[in-house]
């Protein structure tokens, strides 16, 4: 028999719903070289992913040898923005099984939202593709005062659906982002996408959302919220 299904699912977006993460890369080299750095360290990168717009700009100025200052800040986040935000412009390849899964949860009367750290400039560029019919909320990283890893953007986003973050299921693909929606009380499904996530209490994986129904869903939130009931499959 199906699990209880969650009161709602919390979606990040970047490496979860669209493989966007590829397209960072070519930001991130890019606006280095910009900086007059590169190239971007494989550590470098992977310390970025998940992260907010300001975190990854300073590492940029850090790789880059470049002081920190306000304009520099400034000047380095409208460059890397302006160069995500044409690759956005001609569109995202969503993550295996992402669209399907959004679509069985919209047809079974299951709240999404879409909880990301991505600003909302970029965040709607890719909701163009993504569609925004899909989310009852979206919350970005711009929009409250932390970002993830702290927990603030799935509180947010639980706070609009109406529901307790502890009663939602997160679906995440970084360790950023697992730590935060964690953090808020959420279970959560780390599907990796770029980087390795650890475990944690209130973490599930799987190596896809490809195949993954609302009936899978339900168990996987149920095996975590009853350790009990035995490993999620």
């Amino acid at each position: 028999m199906p699990g209880d299904m969650p009161a709602a699912v919390l979606f990040d977006m970047d490496g979860t719903l669209v493989d966007s993460e590829k397209l960072w890369d070519r930001s991130l080299v890019d606006t280095l070289g910009w900086l007059g750095g590169g190239p971007l360290r494989d550590e470098a990168r992977r310390e970025t992913v998940g992260g907010n717009l300001d975190f990854s700009v300073r590492t940029l100025l850090r790789e880059a040898g470049v002081e920190a200052t306000p304009t520099r800040v400034a000047d380095t986040a409208a460059h890397l923005v302006a160069r995500t935000e044409e690759l956005f412009l001609r569109g995202l390849p969503w993550r295996p099984g992402a669209r399907e899964l959004l679509v069985a949860i919209h047809g079974a009367g299951v709240p999404a939202a879409l909880v990301t750290n991505t600003g909302r400039r970029l965040t709607d560029l890719a909701l163009r593709t993504i569609g925004t019919g899909w989310f009852a909320a979206t919350v970005c990283g711009d929009e409250v005062a932390h970002g993830k890893p702290a927990p603030d953007v799935y509180l947010r986003a639980a706070e609009l659906l109406g529901v307790a973050p502890g009663d939602c299921l997160a679906v995440e693909d970084s360790p950023t982002g697992a730590a935060a929606a964690e953090a808020a009380g959420a279970v959560v499904l780390v599907v990796p996408c770029e980087v390795p996530v650890p475990d944690g209490p209130l973490r599930t994986r799987r190596d896809t959302l490809a195949g993954l129904g609302v009936d899978g869903l339900a168990r996987l939130f149920t095996d975590v919220r009853a350790p009990s009931a035995g490993p999620a499959r």
